[in-house]
């Protein structure tokens, strides 16, 4: 019976870690294949196998699975990196092993392509265009009146996603991001009023719907999520059927899905569907509050089982992230131990280590650690949450003094 279970790359935030422990608890082998296998810390620290490869060239990585499949056998390919799910797709789809459909997710990958297929399908009718030069992105805006949104059309973590209120801020962005030599075009959208949810789908089937949190605009950082919403049945079923008919329209039925959405007054609008399961630990929210692990799961279709997903328990879950208030020397912290006798705390964990230059991005790398918590009422978990967060004070010398700052 083959052993190995291969991960092409790995995301940075967690749950490439856990992926491969998981392989682990299932009996197999994990192997991460990357370009630079060293910069994720796991991999040292788990005693991880790897092997360095240039995970760009899909004919050099097919080279090596068939040749790994050849001598030691390959149970299943995945990737915890929402960059590299449809490589790991044609690489199991060459094995003739489980995975997504490669080709229905390199296109819901593009934004705009993604837009595009949901407005052939009748979902949603947010306004859009996808542009590639400074003034074609003013023209877009002018098309569909400001303010809004201006992104890459390809990308994660909120990285690059920017709310635009004037022309010139559309310019400026838009010239930012088109310096990257990697940002082929961007997508203009109108922008959407209204709570921010996300629904977690799992072989087409929702799992649950998810409050998230955002911090302050411009940018789009999440800052929480609370799992499952507070939201009346009737509002959540209407939310949950608005996400499943948008991922049947992409083609998307395999696996963990993501759909992030606004709830306005006229009903759901789409952010985005991602491929993949949700970031920002809502996975392990979900485990806390259903018992149900999507991550095991995920591992578990991928080398042909049937996953168990369905819920142990009714419980509710919470997580606020830690942020810097402040750009310069992040040289303290204070608050730690408080925030650890927080009632219903599951989890508190700094992500990097003093002392840090800090230079704030408005996306997901802005986050320093995060307080995590589980309880019968969501009350009680939100509350929980709020108050280990707010115990923790970041010393930042934003002017060279060292005065203290507190989380925003």
């Amino acid at each position: 019976m083959p052993r190995l279970l291969l991960f092409i790359e790995s995301n940075t935030s967690g749950t490439g870690r856990l992926f491969a422990q998981t392989a682990r608890a299932l009996g197999f082998e994990p192997v991460l294949i990357g370009r630079q296998p060293g910069r994720y810390p796991y991999v040292a620290e788990d005693a991880i196998r790897s092997i360095e490869a240039n995970t760009a060239d899909l004919t050099v990585l097919r080279s090596l699975v068939q040749q790994l499949a050849r001598s030691e056998g390959v149970a299943g390919i995945t990737s915890s990196s929402e960059y590299f799910i449809a490589t790991a797709a044609r690489l199991a789809a060459d094995l003739g092993l489980p995975g997504p459909d490669a080709d229905a997710v390199a296109a819901c990958r593009n934004k705009a392509t993604q837009r595009r297929r949901l407005d052939e399908a009748g979902i949603d009718q947010v306004r859009h265009a996808e542009v590639s030069g400074v003034a074609d992105a003013v023209q877009a805006a002018i098309g569909i009146g400001l303010p809004v949104v201006l992104k890459p059309v390809a990308g994660s973590g909120s990285v690059g996603v920017r709310l635009c209120a004037t022309m010139a801020e559309v310019a400026a962005h838009a010239r930012v991001l088109l310096a990257d030599p990697t940002c082929g075009a961007l997508l203009v959208e109108e922008v959407v009023r209204g709570d921010e949810y996300s629904v977690e789908i799992f072989h087409d089937a929702v799992i649950g719907v998810t409050r998230k949190h955002l911090g302050a605009l411009p940018h789009f950082v999440e800052m929480g999520h609370d799992f499952p919403a507070p939201l009346a049945s009737t509002v959540a079923d209407r939310i949950a059927g608005f996400a499943l008919a948008a991922t049947r329209a992409l083609g998307l039925t395999w696996g963990p899905l993501h759909v992030e959405l606004r709830l306005g007054e006229d009903g759901p609008h789409l952010m985005e569907v991602n491929p993949r399961l949700a970031g920002g630990f809502i996975p392990e929210l979900v485990r806390q509050a259903t018992g149900i692990d999507l991550i095991r799961a995920t591992v578990e279709l991928a080398v042909g089982r049937t996953p168990e997903v369905t819920p142990t328990r009714q419980e509710h879950a919470a997580i606020r992230f830690l942020t810097p208030p402040d750009d310069g020397l992040w040289f303290a912290t204070e608050g730690l131990e408080a925030a650890r006798g927080a009632p219903f705390l599951r989890d508190l964990r700094l992500y990097r280590a003093y002392p840090l230059l800090i230079a704030r991005r408005g996306d997901f790398q802005d986050r320093l650690g995060h307080a995590l918590t589980s309880a019968p009422t969501l009350e009680a978990a939100v509350a929980a949450a709020e108050l280990a967060r707010c115990a923790i004070r970041f010393r930042v010398a934003a002017d060279g003094t060292g005065s203290l700052a507190t989380v925003a």
